[in-house]
């Protein structure tokens, strides 16, 4: 069973749908039980950085899913604010995260080149290193961004994919059982169920 996590934060409901489209079941719970029993987890999200670690620790879910990520090496996959949340610390909030992926998440900022801030639309995937999780994914798919902030790596070799907005940026990192996406697969389309469908099969 696969447990999308509740944790206040984003549209729950519309990553169930997707999960559904493909004919996984899900559970959306914020429960400490729920999160330790399930197969895989997904942390999804919308919304500040620090109110969502705040949100975690308030529900004590966040010594939980330290336990099931690294003592029990469950899968988890987090979309957009959920990835973010993997990093040691944000520029939202001057805020600790994680820390599971070495890396920060940092503000856009375009000086003088004219794109607007959030980083908001269609974009593609430049795929660094080879997973399953993009099993059947090229350059010609295309995947739905909606953020203001974005993810650096630390270590090179987490890095999945990156994608190109004013300058290149992770887009997806992966370290041993811990998977991240910026991008919103459950609004992703054929491409999104895709990569929700290869998550399932880890």
């Amino acid at each position: 069973m696969i447990t999308v996590i509740d944790y206040g934060m984003g549209n729950l409901r519309s990553v169930q749908k997707a999960f559904e489209r493909i004919r996984v079941p899900v559970i959306i719970s914020g429960g400490v039980n729920d999160i330790l029993i399930a197969d895989k987890l997904v942390l999804p999200g919308v919304g500040h950085f620090e109110q969502g670690v705040s949100n975690l620790k308030e529900r004590g879910l966040f010594e939980s899913l330290n336990e099931v990520v690294l003592e029990r090496k469950k899968p988890i996959l987090g979309i957009c604010l959920g990835m973010q949340l993997m990093t040691e610390f944000s520029e939202e909030g001057n805020c600790e995260g994680f820390g599971w992926i070495r890396g920060k998440t940092k503000k856009f900022s375009f000086q003088g080149k004219g794109l607007k801030i959030p980083h908001m639309g269609w974009n593609n995937l430049s795929i660094n290193n080879t997973d399953s999780l993009y099993n059947g994914i090229t350059t010609d798919n295309f995947f739905y961004f909606v953020h203001s902030f974005y993810v650096s790596c630390s270590d090179e070799n987490n890095i999945l994919t990156e994608t190109n907005y004013g300058n290149k940026f992770v887009s997806s990192f992966n370290k041993e059982n811990i998977y991240g996406c910026q991008f919103h697969p459950e609004k992703s389309h054929d491409s999104g169920l895709l990569v929700l469908k290869n998550f399932t099969l880890i």
